[in-house]
């Protein structure tokens, strides 16, 4: 067994609510509990997410001054750059905001920073960089911003104008910006990513100028922004709760049906399916987005999604393909180089967090190396890389461990750091790498108990195999999209036994397709990367999460394997 299972407490009376007032299974009942979701009006609108319950857009922080400004610089026909930053959400929002303000009369270019010549954010250099390439009055920094102190007050003394539309934490002190547009300044709006917060300017915006009945907005529809609030809110992975979750379920259609020349590209070069979920964006879609800015700018990516050519848009897409298989192997060697030294050395009962380095190693994928790092040893995890004098790297954390505060401690040994509790980065000079991992095991051993140190397993309800029907998994995914703030169902399925021997699947044959059986019900388990893993004999409890299989028209319930203990 490889995590801690936690079964959701039952809770009879609001589940009994919910069945009794909407007329849902108490499964689902319970699955809404498990969520937050208790109250019946509220569960309603969960369940039937609608694009006209979302909140006036004037409500954020600072929206009010950001479009007084920016209607006063299209009015004096004043230049506006927007600086956005190189991962998805970045690159989206970007080219969000470059449509509707084009669209609407605005003088505007984009711009997005080198990752290793400029760095991250909206740093001295990339601004520098920018105005001598587009010259602007007012600069419109998005995904980035809320603590460029020091960048904007220079842009301050330049007679540049700044609007930050960021989410991230405002630095204290904040940066003195013409209007600072940042959720974390309120208390609404927090799930919102820069992609979100950008299609709240966009309706902004038409609103302010459908109220001055000025020409060109009464005709302007924002709904053809929710493909790039698609991709940019599920690849960010921000909850999807709040206005998240009305804008996924209306965004993802859109995106399936873009008249963008780049998506229709990228979609086709990722060989995504016809109905495009939150899985394809994930996994196929946001990573080639992603490549390009990984290993040295996304100003492809932005030219991609800008693109208003199907020809220049698909070899700009095969471009990123080659990118995102560039990045895979980059990152796979580095992976292997870690895992292969780590389980030759690694100690459980005394390395209880995990801080590796090397020089050349590719700081654009250090992150996605400690993620996979964490995931498989389940301990606080720095990759460190880079050249010269001065290293950067990324860290992932586990419950319990708050990585903002352990850096903190940890002042003395780096250069620069920053993040919060699960996610950081920090700069430092290589030779004090062994240094920082002993503190950093110091703080862990301190703070992290053993049972910590084993990946929690939420399990939402205990249910018989006969309980998994079609039409009871059918219910089910009314829940969805599932992600971030709103996971899969999973459940415990008590007492089943092998029906069969499980079957090697796959191209490299390393999953198992398994035939489960209790009381005469039988249903198929897929257990990915489970061949070679120790396999259960007599009965056992399942955790799994219950699908719907669609082989050849016809449609099945298909478990898939989490984990597994002895009944």
């Amino acid at each position: 067994m490889k995590h801690r299972w936690q079964l959701a407490p039952a809770t009879p009376l609001p589940v009994r609510v919910l069945v009794e007032q909407l007329s849902v299974s108490p499964l689902v009942a319970q699955c809404l509990v498990n969520r937050g979701h208790s109250d019946p009006a509220e569960v309603e609108r969960f369940l039937n997410p609608r694009l006209r319950d979302l909140a006036d857009p004037f409500l954020l922080p600072n929206m009010a001054a950001a479009i007084d400004r920016l209607f006063a610089a299209r009015d004096k026909g004043e230049r506006i750059v927007v600086f956005g930053d190189y991962d998805v959400d970045g690159v989206t929002s970007t080219t969000l905001l470059l449509d509707v303000l084009g669209a609407l009369g605005w003088r505007v270019d984009g711009y997005l920073p080198h990752r290793m010549d400029e760095g991250y954010g909206l740093s001295r250099d990339g601004v520098e960089n920018c105005l001598e390439k587009h010259a602007a009055d007012v600069l419109l920094a998005v995904d980035c911003g809320s603590t460029a102190v020091e960048t904007i007050a220079w842009l301050n003394e330049k007679g540049v104008d700044t609007i930050v539309l960021d989410h991230h934490q405002v630095s204290v002190p904040a940066p003195l910006a013409c209007a600072l547009v940042n959720p974390q300044l309120g208390d609404r709006f927090q799930e919102l990513c820069s992609a979100g917060l950008a299609f709240k300017l966009a309706h902004a915006l038409v609103k302010r100028g459908r109220e001055q009945q000025v020409a060109g907005f009464a005709d302007y529809d924002v709904r053809q922004l929710l493909d790039l609030v698609a991709l940019g809110t599920v690849a960010d992975l921000v909850p999807l709760r709040d206005e998240n979750r009305i804008f996924v379920p209306a965004a993802l259609p859109r995106l399936s049906a873009s008249a963008r020349p780049g998506l229709i590209a990228l979609i086709e070069v990722a060989k995504c399916q016809e109905e495009i979920g939150v899985y394809e964006v994930g996994f196929q879609l946001g990573p080639r987005l992603n490549a390009a800015g990984r290993l040295e700018t996304a100003t492809e990516s932005l030219d991609l999604l800008t693109e208003t050519d199907p020809g220049r848009a698909r070899k700009l897409a095969g471009n990123l393909d080659g990118r995102n298989r560039e990045r895979q192997t980059i990152e796979r060697r580095i992976v292997d180089d870690v895992m292969e030294d780590l389980r030759q050395r690694f100690d459980p009962k005394k390395d209880f967090a995990i801080v590796e380095g090397e020089l050349q190693w590719h700081i654009g994928v250090v992150g996605i190396v400690a993620s996979r790092v964490c995931r498989e040893f389940y301990r606080p995890t720095f990759i460190v890389g880079g050249e010269g004098g001065e290293w950067r790297g990324s860290g992932r954390s586990v419950e319990g461990f708050d990585l903002a505060a352990a850096l903190r401690e940890c002042d003395d040994l780096l250069l620069r750091h920053g993040g919060h509790a699960m996610a950081a980065g920090v700069s430092m000079d290589p030779e004090q790498l062994p240094a920082f991992r002993e503190r950093l095991n110091e703080l862990a051993q301190r703070q992290l108990k053993p049972e910590d140190l084993i990946a929690p397993l939420r399990l939402d309800a205990e249910v018989d195999l006969t309980d998994v029907s079609l039409k009871s998994v059918e219910e089910l995914q009314t829940l969805q999209p599932f992600g971030q703030g709103n996971p899969a169902v999973q459940l415990i399925v008590r007492n089943v036994q092998l029906a069969d021997r499980p079957r090697e699947i796959g191209k490299e044959k390393n999953h198992l397709l398994l035939k489960v059986e209790s009381a005469g019900q039988r249903a198929d388990a897929v257990w990915w990367g489970g061949a070679g893993q120790p396999q259960p004999e007599g009965p056992f409890d399942l955790a799994c999460v219950p699908e719907i299989n669609v082989f050849r028209g016809r449609r099945s319930v298909r478990l898939k394997v989490l984990d597994w203990r002895a009944s």
